[in-house]
């Protein structure tokens, strides 16, 4: 994972930039919505400047959100809607944070491909969900993707334009999770034509 440097320099460039695909990400929330309960204790991990932690934060009875930069943390704690939501926190925290729990639901936004040892992190995640919880993430399987931008991405990377990623495909990310003692209930592409991969799975 790129160093809080990296997205402490972009962070505010971060915050103000649209929605690339408002139709997906809508479906995208709808669908996470469907997997979670107004009595949840959600962690967030890579939550960036907190836009959709405050959007989900109402569906659970907590929501704690972090990410590896200072910045885009207090980006998200001065919105005002999140200081409207007392049952939502924020932190800095690397990769997936030692936080009390277990939890109901860990979210993973555009996280899982950042992160430096996959494997290992969605060990750690499951430990840190009790039985029956969720883990939730949507991820940029770039192994899908034209050759184009297969190249583009390592060019971005040496001049220093884009962090360190991990290219998987949709099908390697799903056994990555199963590997990891997970049943996945559900997945699916948000927008399909940029192989963003939603996967819901299951702690038992």
């Amino acid at each position: 994972m790129a160093d809080a440097r990296f997205w402490d320099r972009l962070a505010d460039r971060y915050a103000k930039r649209p929605i690339d695909d408002p139709a997906a990400y809508e479906a995208t929330l709808e669908r996470v919505r469907a997997h979670l309960t107004a009595d949840d204790r959600a962690l967030e991990i890579g939550c960036g400047t907190g836009s959709t932690a405050i959007l989900l934060a109402p569906s659970v009875a907590t929501y704690h959100a972090t990410d590896i930069s200072p910045r885009m943390i207090g980006i998200a704690e001065a919105k005002p809607e999140a200081v409207a939501l007392p049952h939502l926190s924020f932190a800095v925290a690397e990769g997936v944070p030692d936080e009390p729990g277990p939890w109901d639901a860990v979210l993973a936004f555009n996280t899982l491909h950042l992160l430096d040892d996959l494997p290992a992190a969605l060990a750690q995640i499951h430990a840190r969900l009790r039985p029956g919880g969720r883990l939730i993430s949507k991820t940029p399987c770039l192994s899908d993707l034209s050759v184009f931008v297969r190249l583009l991405v390592p060019a971005m990377r040496l001049a220093g334009l884009a962090p360190p990623v991990t290219f998987v495909d949709s099908k390697g990310l799903e056994r990555a999770v199963a590997s990891a003692g997970f049943r996945i209930v559900e997945t699916g592409d948000y927008p399909a034509r940029r192989a963003q991969r939603l996967i819901v799975a299951v702690r038992d």
